[in-house]
């Protein structure tokens, strides 16, 4: 199913766009021809099953992989993406499922993991005192609690170190973050934390969202359009709204009755 156009008369503007991405891995297709849209300020979510590429599209949009063919869009100029440091500098986190945190270390240590604050002089020391300030800051202004930001991040629950993860991002004056199966893993209530934090984000304003999910329901709550990926292709995008778990699990269906008759 194609994807919906997007009303250039009353959407917002465009943070991120892809058209037509294609990966290849020697004899493996695992992008075939994906085409997507992001609005600045928008959630976007993104649901498949293992294998329907989407692991792999993040990669491209983080510059971990470069696509074989296929061009993306940063606002309105054509980027391409030569490693995650640059994806970085342009203003592109993601926050892996692993969350990348040194469990031993402090809080805000590993908000500013490899992005140190340092005093000036020829000797580089860590600035302690400004890292301390600023983590605070960071995490209040998102509404993130915490006891102090000198706590070691094993002693967090998984939905505050998820949501310590995201901080870091975000205080990385990101523009596009992308989420990589945020709330896997989690009971009801560290759930609703992180949707909470996500929410709060998108209010801000200033921020637009990726996430990858395989929640359908968790999706459609927090997502302002949903994107279905199967074999590496997009087959269906719809706002939110307008869909339901009941039309994407029928989707999901034909699909699997399709592939079992080609097979069969």
């Amino acid at each position: 199913m194609s994807s919906l156009p997007l009303s250039s008369s009353t959407s917002p503007a465009l943070a991120l766009r892809a058209e037509d991405i294609v990966k290849r891995f020697g004899a493996v297709t695992a992008l075939d021809g994906v085409s997507l849209s992001l609005r600045q300020g928008e959630i976007l979510g993104i649901l498949g099953d293992n294998g329907a590429g989407k692991s792999t599209l993040i990669k491209i949009l983080t510059g971990f992989h470069q696509q074989t063919s296929g061009k993306l869009f940063l606002g309105d100029d054509e980027t391409l993406l030569r490693s995650v440091d640059h994806a970085r500098a342009l203003g592109i986190e993601c926050v892996y499922q692993d969350l990348a945190l040194a469990n031993s270390l402090s809080i805000y240590h590993n908000m500013f993991l490899n992005r140190e604050i340092v005093r000036p002089g020829p000797f580089r020391l860590l600035n302690h005192k400004a890292m301390r300030a600023r983590a605070a800051e960071c995490l209040e202004e998102i509404g993130v609690h915490v006891p102090s930001v000198d706590l070691p991040v094993e002693q967090l629950s998984g939905g505050q170190r998820q949501a310590i993860a995201v901080a870091r991002a975000v205080n990385s004056n990101a523009k596009i973050l992308l989420l990589d199966e945020p709330l896997a893993a989690m009971g009801a209530r560290e759930a609703g934390l992180i949707i909470d934090l996500i929410l709060r984000l998108k209010e801000k304003g200033g921020l637009s969202i990726i996430m990858i999910m395989h929640n359908y329901a968790q999706t459609l709550d927090i997502a302002d359009r949903v994107m279905l990926m199967q074999r590496g292709r997009v087959t269906y995008e719809r706002e939110s709204v307008s869909t339901s778990v009941a039309e994407l699990m029928d989707i999901v269906r034909r699909e699997y009755r399709a592939m079992r008759g080609q097979t069969s």
